[in-house]
């Protein structure tokens, strides 16, 4: 199976008929299309849930994990968000699918730990919930370092990034990011800080791209400094990308799968190139 999505995202491999989607939204057109869309892509059988009642019978009757959820904000029974709130209490991943947003909701949204939102608004809308699934399906394939010296800064990345299904490991220093590096060849993307005590974010990409190219290594700095030329020395160091803090989940989120659909693009056309 060939996926192509709207931003870009390149999936070639197998099937998801095993995942558990739950689809709650209560409109015919809606339901109707996600069902066919997921079938066609993705060979996925999704249960439809058109009321809370429904979504909490679905829940009840079988024993299997949802693997992700597809949820409307306000749901018959549930007008006031109750759908999503029973989701989020339950640890079900999901993504809201809605035609209701402004910034105070956005915020709402993110502060429940969702995978992700899709607006309703656009004839898009049903191919980026496509491949907004499809990443969620796919990003355990994807082993992500994260190098930085506030545990803090450390748990909230890895936190984000987990939200997203990734697998995460997490370095205090550099002399530990290159000991994780070197025993872990399937990490795939670093983000690293610039400010840290022993080895400086600039030093590490530096000994790192002394072994380590950028097709088979992405790297990713972020620093909360107001120099804005710290941007242009990791890009000379070597870096892929450079994010400055506070930056927002969706920027972010965006930042990671550009540059791991860069490394998968680069590493196809390797292999392509290999056999010819």
């Amino acid at each position: 199976m060939a996926f192509l999505g709207i931003s870009g995202m390149q999936y070639s491999g197998e099937m998801f008929a095993g995942a558990r989607i739950i689809v709650a939204e209560d409109s015919n057109v809606f339901t109707s299309m996600i069902s066919k869309r997921l079938k066609e892509l993705f060979d996925i059988d999704v249960e439809i849930c058109r009321s809370f009642e429904e979504l909490q019978l679905s829940y009840d009757k079988s024993s299997d994990p949802i693997t992700l959820a597809i949820s409307n904000i306000n749901l018959p029974g549930a007008e006031n968000g109750e759908a999503l709130e029973y989701l989020v209490d339950l640890s079900i991943p999901t993504i809201v699918f809605t035609g209701t947003f402004h910034e105070g909701m956005r915020d709402k949204l993110m502060a429940k730990d969702i995978v992700d939102y899709i607006l309703k608004d656009n004839i898009f809308a049903v191919d980026l919930l496509a491949e907004s699934i499809c990443r969620f399906l796919t990003n355990h394939r994807h082993h992500v370092l994260i190098v930085d010296d506030s545990a803090t800064a450390r748990a909230l990345l890895s936190s984000r990034l987990k939200r997203y299904n990734f697998r995460v490991s997490t370095a205090e220093n550099g002399a530990k990011a290159l000991e994780i590096l070197k025993a872990n060849r399937d990490i795939g993307l670093m983000i690293t800080d610039y400010n840290m005590p022993d080895i400086d974010g600039f030093e590490l990409t530096r000994r790192i791209r002394s072994n380590i190219g950028s097709h088979e290594l992405r790297i990713i700095g972020v620093s909360s400094s107001s120099n804005r030329l710290l941007s242009a020395r990791f890009l000379k160091a070597g870096g892929n990308d450079f994010m400055l803090r506070p930056f927002i989940d969706e920027e972010f989120y965006c930042r990671v799968n550009q540059n791991l659909d860069t490394l998968l693009q680069i590493q196809s056309m390797r292999k392509e190139r290999a056999v010819a």
